[in-house]
């Protein structure tokens, strides 16, 4: 797992609120992870994913 701390220069915070449910669900998919992300990691993962099969 990659170290916390302060992000990279190159980065912007995004805020975004969410259904309770629809985090649930994000949590869900978490813990079936192998290396449990952070919400934040998971969401990173599912936006890379959705945009390189949007791209193809």
């Amino acid at each position: 797992m990659k170290s916390r701390g302060r992000p990279k220069v190159d980065t912007q915070p995004v805020m975004v609120r969410m259904p309770t449910e629809l985090i649930e669900q994000l949590d869900d998919v978490r813990r079936a992870e192998a290396d449990l992300p952070s919400r934040p990691e998971l969401i990173r993962r599912i936006v890379e994913e959705w945009l390189a099969n949007r791209l193809k």
